[in-house]
């Protein structure tokens, strides 16, 4: 069966979907109801243009990412909030609240950009060439880096799923995969069935950032200047193709599946382990809520089965 092109991300007690160019949120509240919000994002005529070019869509989808991600932990925990914090809210003006979320949103997508590449680009990049003192291979120094930087990437992932908070939001994760895996199995879109379903996705999101490590292997092997602060300047340089690279293979492994597929997908399946739990039925509901507010999933496995 095709794959739906539906796509998402747990948030706080939450999913976010997205279809096209229609996203919603699913979020159980503190009353246990399940609030959903839907909207329209990436509508420009020039936006879907460049969609459809190769490499620089992947660029594209990774600055969605980003913001979606952002605004949707936003809007998810702005329902946890503590009742007083929301008394207070009422004598601010709609307008300066939403202009200040605003400014939050990007100042924490600017620095959580800024973190990731100093932990993840620049720390194994600083140890790889301590290391380079007694190595001088740079073949070999490069592929230290590389596997340092993947020892800091999954070592940071499974650090963080020992916090209540961060298990939770992994089984919203394990509930968003669920409904996929759903829908694109040709069953219908209820607790019981998404209960039977996998947990593991090919167009994970974790899977990306795995491929992201994978690729900057091959890729700074290439970087052959002598100035230390310049390798490091070509690294942030190319991570956008790195990026858009990843997201082709990505891409085309949730189109296809063949032996060598499923041979490259493997390490971000095994990765997949850490970043994705089982859900409850409570947290599949939610799921179910996102997905069936921005995609029609009767009518697609209708024309599957045509």
């Amino acid at each position: 069966m095709a794959y739906s092109g539906v796509g998402g991300q747990a948030v706080m007690e939450g999913v976010m979907m997205k279809n096209k160019d229609i996203y919603a949120i699913a979020v159980r509240k503190p009353d246990q109801t399940i609030d959903v919000t839907t909207e329209h994002y990436g509508t420009s005529k020039q936006y879907k243009i460049f969609r459809k070019v190769p490499i620089v869509r992947g660029v594209i989808s990774f600055v969605d990412s980003l913001y979606l991600g952002m605004h949707s932990l936003m809007h998810s925990a702005s329902f946890w909030e503590e009742e007083d914090e929301s008394e207070k809210k009422k004598d601010i003006d709609p307008k300066k609240e939403k202009a200040q979320e605003k400014a939050v949103m990007t100042g924490t997508v600017i620095f959580s950009i800024v973190a990731a590449f100093a932990i993840f680009f620049a720390l194994p990049y600083y140890l790889s060439v301590f290391v380079g003192r007694w190595v001088f291979n740079p073949w070999l120094i490069a592929s230290i880096e590389g596997v340092l930087r993947m020892v800091i990437f999954i070592g940071y992932v499974a650090l963080i799923s020992l916090t209540k908070d961060i298990r939770r939001v992994y089984m919203y994760h394990g509930a968003e995969h669920k409904c996929i895996n759903c829908i694109e199995s040709g069953l219908p879109l209820d607790v019981d069935n998404v209960r039977k379903s996998t947990r593991f996705h090919k167009r994970c999101g974790t899977s990306f950032l795995l491929v992201v490590m994978i690729i900057s292997i091959v890729v700074f092997m290439f970087i052959r200047v002598d100035s230390r602060v310049l390798r490091l300047v070509f690294r942030l340089l190319l991570i956008p193709v790195i990026a858009g690279i990843s997201y082709e293979f990505i891409r085309l492994a949730g189109r296809y599946d063949n032996l060598l597929i499923r041979i490259l997908s493997q390490p971000g399946l095994w990765l997949q382990r850490i970043t994705t739990k089982e859900p409850d039925d409570e947290m599949i509901e939610v799921g179910i809520a996102s997905v069936e507010a921005v995609f029609d999933w009767k009518k697609w496995q209708e024309e599957q089965g045509e």
